[in-house]
């Protein structure tokens, strides 16, 4: 019988994260040069990519208290996802482009839905898994598709109530504000995953020229009313339990806020 396979490191454990955040900048925009030779995506995007991935290493670079150490092999697979994202939020800076670029994102978007679930693969692959990884990765998830979804208002595949979708998440974080009982974690729930993906298929499918106007819409509004009943049953289990102690926030069966209700 053979013996279990134990957890190896992967050999990005060397790279330094202010190393690896730094080169995420110009390998976003060298993606960006590729995949316009590959995709007919512009090559005015390459500014506006790179500016978006600047911020996000920026926004990392802020939270994470150990510059000199590495980000671990999965948040590396993660900040390559970063890159993808940031052309969806250049091409976002880009309105006049967008018609004519939609299939090209769409293939990109694909590409970043693709990558999704693979750092968690490797986060349990290699025994590197932690509470920063679950949320940069939710974080991403968040930013991506509110993206999608400014996206798909510049194009005019749906009014501005479709970024509601993208929005709602940071909404919440908002309510947390006014509500401290719902800044607490939420069991683990296969319809909150179900939902985030649900959400990121319509919007990827709606970016494409397959649907009328009519089933777009008809798309886009069940993926809203979707994303609310799944919030709205996280907010009645939170209030249900509001008086109960936190204590137990980091138990690891437990989706840590501020995320609950699309990324987990």
């Amino acid at each position: 019988m053979r013996s279990p396979v134990s957890p190896r490191p992967l050999a990005t454990h060397q790279i330094p994260a202010w190393f690896a955040l730094l080169l995420s900048i110009p390998l976003t925009g060298g993606l960006v040069l590729a995949f316009g030779g590959l995709i007919d995506l512009p090559h005015a995007l390459l500014w506006p990519a790179m500016g978006v991935q600047t911020g996000i290493a920026l926004v990392i670079a802020l939270s994470w208290r150990h510059p000199g150490q590495t980000l671990g092999a999965a948040n590396h697979i993660t900040l390559l996802r970063a890159t993808l994202v940031s052309m969806v939020g250049g091409m976002a800076l880009l309105p006049a482009a967008l018609p004519q670029a939609a299939t090209a994102l769409a293939v990109v978007s694909l590409l970043a839905l693709m990558l999704d679930g693979v750092d968690g693969w490797v986060a349990r692959r290699t025994g590197s898994a932690s509470p920063y990884g679950a949320r940069f990765d939710m974080e991403l998830d968040a930013l991506f598709i509110l993206l999608l979804c400014i996206v798909l208002w510049l194009l005019g595949r749906a009014g501005a109530w479709v970024v509601l979708i993208g929005a709602m998440r940071y909404l919440f974080v908002l309510a947390m504000q006014a509500w401290p009982w719902m800044n607490r974690p939420l069991p683990e729930s296969f319809r909150r995953k179900a939902v985030c993906v649900g959400q990121i298929l319509a919007l990827l499918v709606c970016l494409l020229p397959l649907l009328s106007p009519v089933l777009t819409t008809a798309l886009l509004a069940a993926a809203l009313g979707a994303l609310s009943l799944s919030f709205g049953i996280d907010v009645a289990w939170l209030y249900q339990h509001r008086s109960t102690s936190i204590a137990g926030r980091h138990d690891g069966s437990t989706t840590p806020n501020p995320s609950q209700g699309v990324q987990s």
